[in-house]
């Protein structure tokens, strides 16, 4: 009886200096744990948690915080990112409003200085100033769109559209445009009825803002084109041109907010960078994708993909 009792006392001696050495083991992982999850938080870096270990309890725990790092390091170059993009956005705004808001000030100053000016050059001069007032107001419409587009303030409701009616329209709206500028246009939209889900206001914006984008710096090529396919699954409206095109490493970034290819700010090609962001946006509103293929005078390509609407036989 005392040498069973004796086993007993050591075998719960054993099993307590057991559970003590686990327990001071996962202490110091524990501790270690913290102290590296605390550099790596301050220290901003990108790192993630190594600890060898064979506690079965601690494997799952790091897991999950090195996913917890990961999407904490995505928000944070997000966030970055974002603020940069906003202090761009509010330079070139600066920029933006600041130099037609000069030229209408120095044509009401000249007005002001030349009480005698002749009555035909002061309504000349009146109808630039009331030009350069309605690109102002243009591109803080531009802003105040895109801000509520971001903000999800500005809903847009689904329904079926027709895609042959609204491509064919977007074409005809432009067709004097193109016509004065010499253009030779090519249209190819199927006479199958297209149907496709999306918001036929937004549609329209998306496709006069390819167009006007295609005559703006696809110009030098004097050919633009709109094609309307379809397959299984998605409907694709496609604006083309011939002009020099956007390279390679330029294609990535051009739905950026303000974003703007070089010869952007040349007074030919002004812009305030937020047609192809707003563009984009209203895409995505439609649960549809937008991409860009460009090849230097052969074919720049922006192709919009939304999902089809079968029609029953």
């Amino acid at each position: 009886m005392v040498l069973a009792l004796a086993v007993l006392v050591v075998v719960l001696i054993l099993i307590i200096s057991v559970q003590y050495y686990v327990y001071r083991v996962r202490s110091a992982s524990l501790k270690q744990i913290r102290g590296d999850l605390n550099c790596i938080i301050e220290g901003g870096t990108s790192e993630k948690l190594l600890l060898f270990t064979d506690d079965r309890a601690l494997i799952p725990l790091l897991i999950e915080i090195n996913h917890l790092l990961d999407y904490h390091q995505l928000t944070a170059a997000n966030f970055n990112k974002v603020e940069q993009s906003m202090r761009k956005m509010v330079s070139n705004i600066s920029h933006d409003l600041k130099t037609p808001l000069t030229v209408v000030l120095g044509y009401l100053e000249t007005i002001n200085l030349d009480p005698e000016m002749d009555a035909e050059e002061r309504k000349r001069l009146l109808a630039k100033v009331q030009d350069k007032t309605q690109e102002v107001l243009a591109l803080i419409r531009q802003f105040f769109d895109l801000a509520r587009l971001e903000s999800g303030d500005k809903p847009i409701p689904l329904s079926r559209i027709h895609m042959n009616d609204i491509c064919s329209k977007n074409m005809l709206d432009f067709y004097d445009t193109l016509t004065a500028k010499g253009f030779h246009v090519s249209i190819d939209i199927p006479d199958k009825p297209i149907l496709a889900w999306g918001n036929e206001e937004a549609l329209d914006r998306i496709l006069g803002n390819l167009i006007a984008n295609a005559i703006q710096h696809g110009g030098d090529g004097k050919t633009i084109g709109l094609v309307l396919q379809e397959d299984d699954e998605y409907v694709y409206a496609k604006v083309w041109d011939r002009g020099k095109g956007i390279g390679e490493l330029e294609q990535d970034r051009v739905f950026e907010r303000m974003y703007t290819l070089e010869d952007s700010r040349n007074k030919s090609y002004q812009g305030s960078g937020l047609g192809l962001t707003i563009t984009k946006r209203l895409v995505e509103a439609q649960e549809g994708t937008i991409h860009i293929q460009s090849r230097p005078y052969a074919e720049t390509v922006f192709t919009v993909r939304l999902k089809r609407i079968s029609i029953p036989a």
